[in-house]
């Protein structure tokens, strides 16, 4: 059975004169996965009102900034996805929530291509009935994504309370997530074209800070691009753990990247833009070298740790997952060559 519906209560930004159905798209969590078409459908069924209970059933009426709107959502659909008894490794379950570590290759979410064989699939399966519906169609709650193949920790939401409480976490930047990187050469304060690129800084302690607005590439729109207008604020940093190859000129290094914000790509695309792409990035890097800078087929990215406060409990809860076989294979040969 459906988890209840629960009102989804949001203050619209500072903007003078938007679009409801704009203003909605920007205020409510990304993690809730209402598309700006969902949330236009949702105001057009009076399922969207003022806080004193009038509800605005015109997407286009022009809002003053700070209102205060309240949607209150139908109840889901079936899923349309099949479930499928794929294995998962589970790091942590209980009624609200589920914590996975997802395998490179496996896609999150059913798309044209990969309709089957998805995380989406599995947690069908595993969890039954228990289930977050917000997005619209009943489905495990999926509150952020890592790529098809990037490894590690991910959370999902079995129902919509955690689901809603989850997302606000991450919209508030309250959750901790840190994923570890092999990239070509290292970020070191001294190269001069790092110190001559807009939005990237030197923070304490050797952080490179990436601030830099991410959308589509405006020539192929299946990459995401770093845009000096549009798109969406975007923070990275990455500190240097281990460097590999020749003293003063390393060809690869091991990178931790911690995450301000969640946009697509958001590590790769960054990362590429300061000159250190990802080894195996068949996307945004290059191919070239020898030995396992050439060899490894996937981006070398691993999710390993994730830090939330439990949505019914509030407890600070951190999971750490090792890199998988591959991944600390790559590392194992880059140690043997390092000079």
């Amino acid at each position: 059975m459906n988890s209840p519906r629960l009102p989804i209560r949001v203050t619209l930004g500072p903007a003078t004169g938007q679009r409801l159905d704009k203003a909605l798209t920007a205020a409510v969590p990304e993690g809730l996965g209402l598309s700006r078409s969902r949330l236009q459908a949702l105001i057009e069924q009076g399922a969207v009102a003022r806080a004193d209970g009038a509800p605005v059933t015109d997407p286009r009426l022009r809002m003053e900034p700070g209102a205060e709107m309240v949607l209150t959502l139908p109840p889901a659909l079936p899923a349309t996805a099949a479930a499928e008894p794929i294995p998962l490794v589970v790091v942590f379950e209980d009624a609200d929530l589920i914590v996975i570590d997802k395998p490179a290759g496996l896609v999150v979410h059913p798309a044209p291509g990969a309709r089957e064989g998805t995380l989406v699939n599995a947690l069908l399966h595993h969890c039954g009935p228990s289930l977050s519906g917000i997005g619209g169609a009943l489905r495990p709650g999926i509150v952020h994504r890592i790529d098809k193949d990037t490894s590690g920790l991910l959370v999902a939401a079995k129902n919509d309370a955690a689901h809603q409480a989850l997302a606000a976490q991450f919209a508030a930047h309250r959750l901790e997530r840190r994923y570890l990187a092999v990239v070509r050469g290292a970020p070191d304060p001294a190269d001069p074209r790092l110190a001559g690129l807009a939005g990237v800084s030197w923070e304490p302690g050797g952080v490179l800070r990436i601030e830099g607005r991410i959308g589509r590439h405006p020539g192929d729109r299946k990459r995401m691009a770093v845009l000096s207008a549009g798109g969406k604020p975007a923070v990275t940093r990455a500190r240097v753990l281990e460097r590999f190859g020749p003293k003063g000129a390393p060809s690869a290094s091991l990178v931790e990247c911690w995450l301000e914000t969640g946009r697509t790509h958001q590590i790769r695309v960054h990362l590429t833009f300061a000159g250190h792409p990802l080894i195996g990035d068949s996307v945004y890097g290059r191919r070239g070298g020898s030995g396992p800078l050439a060899d490894f087929p996937r981006q070398a990215l691993h999710a390993a740790t994730l830090g939330f406060l439990h949505p019914r409990s509030g407890e600070a809860m951190r999971f750490d997952a090792p890199p998988p076989e591959d991944f600390a294979t790559l590392l194992a040969k880059l140690r043997a060559g390092a000079s």
